[in-house]
């Protein structure tokens, strides 16, 4: 089994997405891999707007809550990706060292169409991923 890290300073939005088309997408192709998600400063909530937007493609997040990183999650992951948050390495929790940032726009505050826009960007980047990996 394969573990994917999404790294987001709040874990509210990228992160959280991220998480889900991965183990919505590896259950329903039965892949070995499964995502997790935390934030170096993790938030109390997920943004309501990333959730509706999920829930548009049938995706849930309601199982899902922001976790704060730890370093047994980032030691367990085989790739740690953040998500354009500006993450500062010297800043986490964790001694990471992350894979790669896929630089996405933060959902936080944005209109929904800009949230689905991110969203897409998210699930093209999780089809790429998962293809790589299976």
């Amino acid at each position: 089994m394969k573990t994917v890290l999404f790294v987001c300073v709040h874990n509210a939005g990228r992160s959280q997405m991220a998480e889900a088309f991965v183990n919505h997408y590896a259950k329903e192709r039965g892949l070995a891999v499964v995502g997790e998600s935390a934030g170096t400063v993790a938030g109390t909530q997920i943004n309501p707007v990333a959730v509706e937007v999920m829930a548009e493609l049938g995706i849930s997040m309601a199982a899902q809550s922001p976790k704060q990183l730890t370093q047994e999650l980032a030691d367990r992951a085989d790739k740690k990706i953040t998500m354009g948050c500006g993450v500062d390495a010297d800043a986490c929790p964790a001694r990471i060292f992350f894979t790669e940032d896929w630089g996405l726009d933060d959902p936080k505050g944005q209109p929904i169409e800009k949230v689905r826009e991110i969203r897409d960007q998210i699930k093209a980047r999780v089809e790429t991923l998962l293809a790589e990996l299976a």
